[in-house]
């Protein structure tokens, strides 16, 4: 029920609705097909189509394909309409975005920085200010996805880089723009549930792999972050039996034994400090390019022929689907979704992850496994995310009004 009591309110609603919908489509599908969807009338549609336009929030352009008679109108964004600034702040380096309803997004700019919170968030800040001053009346938000626990008002830590409490909105100095900040897992597992393979997921697990490893569990599209918004932290929970400290202050954290940090440890290579990724996935591609043929059926073996490389990309898979079969005996998931350095092992040692993901299933999870699935947004996960924490505040019908009075 839209709660909506008078026809000015329904009118209101019904606004939102198509707009939403564009943006949840991917701006692909026509006003015929969006006014079935909706349960519209087809006067009604075009009513608010054409406000929509009017507004500067949604633009018809000819579908690219038709039959005959009159050309099939798809809505998508206004050339001048509603952008959302989205940022993928890693341990290492940052990258913006700008994004359009419909969920496209134009890079404006990467950059990499030492590790340190002025480092990291003064130019990021200065950068976005820079986008805000240009775009102004057009954005609707910041958000920033940042890779550790966040807590309420935007307060940050990242176990690696030693940041404590490092409060992101105030060092990004945005001024009234109060940025929407965010896990980079917890976004990157939002992006999965809008706009990947677990859009149709009732309960899904999401990790998202990059110097250590991270994980939501999604459940009917939402992900759950606990009472304070930190939880999930499966990478640091004791999932494959290891007992070394850890920089979060728990011992036998899973994200010893995932991830970049991993890679480089093993090799006996310096790690931690958001340094060496470059070199991690260099160890990963030349392991795997030059790995000996297996047939499927045949677990990895790690003999005296596998290199030094080659061992450290199966120990890293191994403990991989270790956790996840421990996190799927707890959760029941349809669906498990990997991203980042995730993604690279899935599609480059599956082998080496499936075997101990099929043994560690209790019996009665082997009957109806969940399926294992390479993430098809690829890195860019966290940045989507941060996009729809944007949107998901502006199409409101509080947010959708505020624009409407600011542009008419």
């Amino acid at each position: 029920m839209s709660g909506a009591t008078t026809s000015v309110e329904l009118r209101a609603h019904n606004r939102v609705r198509l707009l939403r919908a564009v943006h949840d489509c991917g701006a692909t599908r026509t006003r015929s097909q969006l006014t079935r969807d909706l349960g519209l009338a087809r006067g009604t549609a075009s009513v608010l189509a054409a406000e929509l336009a009017g507004d500067r929030l949604a633009h018809e352009a000819p579908a690219a394909e038709h039959g005959r008679g009159r050309p099939t109108q798809v809505p998508g964004p206004h050339p001048d309409g509603p952008l959302a600034l989205a940022v993928d702040l890693r341990e290492d380096g940052w990258e913006v975005a700008a994004c359009e309803l419909g969920g496209h997004a134009t890079v404006l700019g990467t950059a990499g920085h030492d590790g340190t919170p002025a480092d990291a968030l003064g130019p990021l800040g200065e950068v976005l200010r820079a986008h805000l001053a240009r775009l102004g009346h057009r954005v609707v938000g910041v958000g920033v996805a940042v890779a550790g626990p966040v807590r309420a008002g935007g307060l940050v830590d990242v176990a690696h880089l030693r940041w404590r409490s490092v409060d992101v909105p105030a060092l990004l100095g945005l001024g009234a723009t109060v940025p929407r900040v965010g896990n980079d897992t917890a976004f990157a597992g939002l992006a999965e549930a809008r706009r990947g393979l677990l859009r149709d997921a009732r309960v899904g697990l999401h990790l998202h792999v990059d110097f250590d490893v991270g994980g939501v569990l999604v459940v009917d599209g939402r992900p759950l972050g606990g009472a304070g918004g930190m939880g999930a932290e499966f990478g640091h929970m004791p999932l494959t039996g290891g007992d070394a400290p850890c920089m979060c202050g728990a011992h036998g954290c899973w994200g010893m034994e995932v991830g970049a940090n991993a890679l480089l440890r093993h090799l006996g290579l310096a790690y931690g400090g958001g340094r060496g990724r470059a070199r991690a996935e260099q160890i990963l591609a030349r392991a795997t390019s030059t790995a000996p043929a297996t047939h499927p059926t045949d677990g990895p073996t790690d003999g005296p022929a596998a290199s030094a490389e080659l061992r450290a990309v199966r120990a890293c898979a191994r403990a991989l689907g270790r956790g996840i079969a421990a996190l799927t005996n707890a959760h029941d998931p349809d669906v498990v979704t990997l991203s980042g350095l995730g993604a690279d092992l899935y599609e480059r040692a599956l082998p080496a992850l499936v075997e101990p993901f099929e043994t560690g299933l209790m019996t009665i999870r082997r009957e109806r496994p969940p399926r294992l699935a390479a993430s098809a947004l690829g890195w860019r996960g966290p940045l989507i995310g941060a996009m729809e924490s944007v949107f998901d505040d502006f199409l409101t019908v509080r947010g959708v009004e505020a624009w409407r009075r600011l542009h008419t």
